[in-house]
């Protein structure tokens, strides 16, 4: 499997490299973890852009917002 070079500070390294013998793992594992993690919170954020209808939309309403736009009440949204 090919691998990417991560810069991580000393001093955070150095941590990571205490718990990794505590857990009796490797910093490879962690990352990978933590990696696997994050992904699975941001999905639904993967899933929406995928979408262009929603991206066009979520910029719609962006650019609502920065021209103060009075938006919609939750009674005038359809269901």
């Amino acid at each position: 499997m090919p691998t990417a070079t991560v810069r991580i500070p000393a001093e955070k390294r150095d941590i990571l490299k205490i718990i990794a013998g505590i857990e009796k793992t490797d910093i490879q594992q962690i990352l990978t973890g933590l990696i696997d993690e994050y992904i699975e919170r941001h999905q639904e954020t993967l899933d929406l852009l995928s979408k262009p209808e929603w991206v066009d939309a979520i910029n719609q309403g962006k650019k609502e917002v920065s021209k103060d736009i009075k938006g919609k009440s939750l009674d005038e949204l359809a269901d």
